[in-house]
C-alpha cells in the first residue's frame, strides 16, 4: 500500500448527502460529489490485510479487488483503478449507489474502527471513468452464430447479456416494461439512482451489440416455447416480483398500495414530466415494512409533500452496536439512519420508525377510501429456542392515513412465464437451479438472480448473471473463458 499507516492517521469520512430540507424538493441524487483529495485520503485507510475479507464471499459477492483499487485511487491512478473494478463488476455505477456494502461490514479495519468507505470510492472510480471517456463500447471482434434470449432486464439480465456478448453470441433481452432496466429503472427512485445513469449503461450495451425488446411480456404477449425454439439457450432473470400482501380487514380500500406499485408510478411520471397517479401530496402516509424499499417509499413520499409519515416495523429496534450473536465479519444488523429517515426527522422532528408493531385493520372512511390504520404493539420472546411474539394488551391505536405502502418483501417470481415451459420450482417457489450451475430442469434454460435465489441485493444479481452467462457459454460451445 502507498500509505501503510493511513488507517492509523485518517478518520473515516463518508461522502455526505445533500442537506435534507433542500433535497426533498427535487428528485436529484442525494449524494454530493467528493473531491479527489478526500477520496485519496479515504483510500489510504485500506490496511493491505493479509486476508482481505472485504473481497471474500463474506464481503463482496462479485469478489471486487477492493484493496487493489483503494490503493490505486490513493496513488491517483484512476484509469488503472477502473480496469481493476471492471474485471469483477459489470456495473459499479449501480452497486456504488444502491448496494448496502457488505464489503464494508466485512472490512478488517471494522473490527476496531469504522471501516473504509469502499462504496464511495467504487462509485467515484466509475463516475470518473464515464466523465473521462474511459468507458467505451467494446463489441466482440467475431460472432459465434449462437443466439441467447434473456428474459428480464434487471441487473442479473444485463450482466448476463454483457458477459455472453463478449465471446460473440447474439443476445436479445426481453423486457415487459416500456423501458430497460428492471428494478434499476422503476424499482429504485431517481434520487438514489438517476435514470440517466441507467440509460448510459444501456446505451453502451446496445453499442456493443446487445439487442433489447421492450413491451415484451413473455408468457403473455410473447410465447416462451417459441423463444426456446428460436434460440440456442434461454436465461430467466425475471426477479422476485410477487409481493408479500397483508390480508387484514380493509385491504381492498382505495389508498392501500404495494410499494413497487407506488415507486413505479412515481418514476414513470417523473420521466414523463407528469404528476404521479399515486400521490402522497398533503396526505398522512404510513409505510408498513422497512428495508431499502420501505426507505425509498419514505423518500418518495417526502418529495410529494406528504402531511405526515410513519414507518411500521414488526421487529424490535436493532441495537446500536453488533450483538454478541452477530460477530464480525457478518453483516452488522444494527440501527441505521438512511436518507429517507433523515429527511423525515428534518421535516417533522423525529425518526419515522415505530418498532414492534403490527397492523390489524385498514379503516374505511365510509366511501371505500382509506381513512386510518389500526395497530397493536407486540413483544418478542424466546420460545423453544426460537423467537415468537405476542400482542401487548391495551396497546390498540388508530393512526390517520390516506395512503399506505406495503413494503414487506417478496415471495418469489411470477410463474406465468415459466409454467409454459414446465420449469421445476424449489420449496420457496423460486426456479430450481443450483448456484454455480444455474441450469433449470429444462435443457438449455438457465436462471439467475432473485428468481433463482429469492429476494436479494443488486450485487448478488450481478454475481448470478455473470455465473449464468459462464455456464450458458459452456453449454453453447463446450468450454468457456468467462469468469
Amino acid at each position: 500500500m502507498a500509505d501503510a499507516t493511513g488507517f492509523m492517521k485518517i478518520n473515516r469520512q463518508a461522502v455526505p448527502y445533500r442537506p435534507a430540507l433542500e433535497r426533498i424538493h427535487d428528485s436529484k441524487e442525494v449524494l454530493t460529489k467528493p473531491t479527489e483529495e478526500h477520496l485519496r485520503l479515504q483510500g489510504s485507510r485500506c490496511m493491505d490485510c493479509g486476508v482481505p475479507f472485504c473481497q471474500s464471499g463474506t464481503g463482496c459477492p462479485v469478489y471486487n479487488l477492493i484493496p487493489e483499487w483503494n490503493d490505486l485511487v490513493h496513488q491517483g491512478r484512476w484509469h488503472d483503478a477502473l480496469d481493476r473494478l471492471h474485471r469483477t463488476n459489470n456495473f459499479p455505477e449501480f452497486t456504488g449507489r444502491v448496494c448496502p456494502a457488505p464489503c464494508e461490514g466485512a472490512c478488517v479495519l471494522g473490527i476496531t474502527s469504522p471501516p473504509v468507505t469502499i462504496k464511495n470510492i467504487e462509485n467515484a472510480i466509475i463516475d470518473r471513468g464515464f466523465e473521462n471517456g474511459w468507458v467505451i463500447p467494446r463489441p466482440p471482434p467475431i460472432r459465434t452464430g449462437k443466439t441467447v434470449a434473456i428474459i428480464g432486464s434487471g441487473p442479473a439480465g444485463l450482466a448476463a447479456a454483457q458477459q455472453l456478448n463478449k465471446p460473440g453470441h447474439l443476445v436479445t433481452v426481453y423486457e415487459r416494461a416500456d423501458r430497460i432496466g428492471g428494478l434499476l429503472m422503476y424499482g429504485i427512485p431517481n434520487m438514489k439512482l438517476d435514470k440517466a445513469t441507467v440509460q448510459r449503461r444501456i446505451d453502451t450495451l446496445i453499442a456493443e451489440g446487445v439487442r433489447f425488446v421492450t413491451n415484451a411480456d413473455v408468457g403473455r404477449t410473447v410465447d416462451p416455447k417459441q423463444l426456446r425454439r428460436e434460440h440456442d439457450a434461454v436465461i430467466f432473470c425475471t426477479g422476485a416480483t410477487q409481493p408479500r400482501d397483508l390480508d387484514i380487514p380493509g385491504r381492498q380500500l382505495k389508498g392501500v398500495h404495494f410499494a413497487m406499485e407506488f415507486l413505479t408510478a412515481n418514476t414513470k411520471s417523473l420521466l414523463a414530466g407528469e404528476s404521479s397517479p399515486i400521490s402522497a401530496t398533503g396526505k398522512h402516509v404510513i409505510v408498513i415494512g422497512g428495508g431499502d424499499t420501505g426507505t425509498d417509499c419514505i423518500g418518495t413520499s417526502m418529495r410529494h409533500g406528504c402531511k405526515s409519515l410513519v414507518n411500521f416495523e414488526l421487529m424490535p429496534r436493532p441495537p446500536d452496536q453488533r450483538a454478541p450473536d452477530n460477530p464480525w465479519p457478518e453483516w452488522p444488523r444494527i440501527f441505521r439512519v438512511d436518507y429517507g429517515h433523515e429527511e423525515v426527522a428534518a421535516k417533522f422532528g423525529k425518526d419515522p420508525r415505530t418498532y414492534a408493531i403490527r397492523t390489524t385493520e385498514f379503516v374505511d372512511d365510509g366511501k371505500g377510501n382509506l381513512a386510518g390504520v389500526k395497530t397493536l404493539n407486540v413483544e418478542w420472546f424466546r420460545k423453544d429456542g426460537r423467537w415468537d411474539m405476542r400482542d401487548v394488551a391495551g396497546s390498540e391505536k388508530t393512526w390517520p392515513a390516506q395512503i399506505v405502502m406495503l413494503s414487506m418483501g417478496f415471495l418469489g417470481p411470477e410463474h406465468y412465464v415459466s409454467d409454459a415451459l414446465g420449469i421445476a420450482y424449489d420449496p420457496r417457489s423460486n426456479y430450481k437451479a443450483d448456484h454455480g450451475r444455474f441450469a433449470t430442469s429444462i435443457p438449455g434454460v438457465f436462471a439467475a438472480g432473485d428468481c433463482r435465489r429469492g429476494q436479494s441485493l443488486v450485487v448478488w444479481a450481478i454475481n448470478e448473471g455473470r455465473g449464468a452467462a459462464r455456464e450458458c457459454d459452456r453449454y453453447l460451445v463446450g468450454a468457456t473463458d468467462l469468469p
